[in-house]
């Protein structure tokens, strides 16, 4: 039998049916598998493949069609500028929650001492883009798991940012007695029974829904959030795209001033700041 090649892998040779999942993700897996880039497989369409690289691949291709995300196969994930190691213990983190950190930037001086939390860092995407942006802040990234810390602190290591700290516990009662120029999360906000929840099952549940409406966590980190935010503190939340009008109103119950929702790439509500009186 004629060794595999690329090609073959990709197009004629593959143990899951045409149209059964993307072709890049059939890419991304055999780059994985080879160690190299997605440019590498096209300009080697016809080198051939060892056996046991074919085999981890076919093995790879399967699983995906069976739903499991292609960063879990890889244990990676591209988020801001880094490669990040992810693993079921964590969410998969992704590009709309760019917006979180860059409308966190633009409230961040650069050349200022700031204290920062991220709440539910997960990989620690938001906290270590935060403390690469700004090297002077000192960042607390807080999970209730401690597996996604470990996974976080193994990616803080990997970049290098000695200016992030790791704390486990619920929310905001790690920062006893501390008071932040900013507070950051992407919480878990789908409502508990949406469909959509089986599309996201190989995700970890407690990092996805919240309660009837989806809003429980958001509800606990504000009730929270003014004891731990220096005067003209912000908090910045993401949330669904129909949750805007209720996460304002949230804010503005609990206090905040100048409450406004900012929108993602494709128009959608997606970010919800507000920041605590002067």
């Amino acid at each position: 039998m004629p060794a595999a090649t690329v090609q073959s892998l990709l197009r004629e040779d593959s143990p899951v049916p045409a149209g059964a999942l993307d072709p890049a993700d059939a890419e991304w897996l055999l780059a994985h598998v080879l160690g190299r880039s997605r440019s590498w497989l096209y300009a080697h369409r016809d080198d051939p493949i060892d056996a046991v690289d074919a085999d981890r691949f076919r093995a790879l291709l399967a699983r995906r069609a069976a739903g499991e995300p292609v960063a879990y196969l890889t244990g990676r994930r591209g988020f801001w500028s880094f490669d990040l190691r992810v693993t079921p213990d964590t969410l998969i983190p992704r590009p709309e929650t760019e917006l979180l950190v860059e409308l966190a930037l633009t409230r961040l001086p650069a050349a200022t001492d700031l204290h920062l939390a991220d709440l539910g860092t997960g990989s620690g995407a938001i906290a270590l883009a935060l403390a690469h942006e700004r090297r002077r802040a000192r960042v607390i990234a807080v999970d209730v798991s401690v597996g996604a810390l470990e996974v976080a602190r193994a990616n803080a290591v990997d970049l290098g940012l000695a200016n992030v700290e790791f704390r486990q516990g619920d929310w905001l009662a790690p920062l006893a007695g501390e008071r932040f120029d900013l507070i950051a999360s992407n919480p878990p906000y789908i409502a508990e029974g949406d469909p959509h929840l089986d599309d996201l099952r190989h995700e970890p549940a407690p990092a996805l829904s919240s309660g009837r409406d989806g809003l429980d966590a958001i509800r606990s980190i504000v009730r929270e959030a003014p004891a731990h935010l220096r005067p003209g503190g912000w908090l910045l939340l993401e949330h669904g795209w129909d949750q805007g009008d209720a996460v304002r109103d949230i804010l503005a119950a609990a206090g905040f001033a100048e409450v406004m929702t900012d929108r993602d790439l494709e128009g959608r509500d997606r970010v919800t700041s507000g920041r605590r009186p002067v």
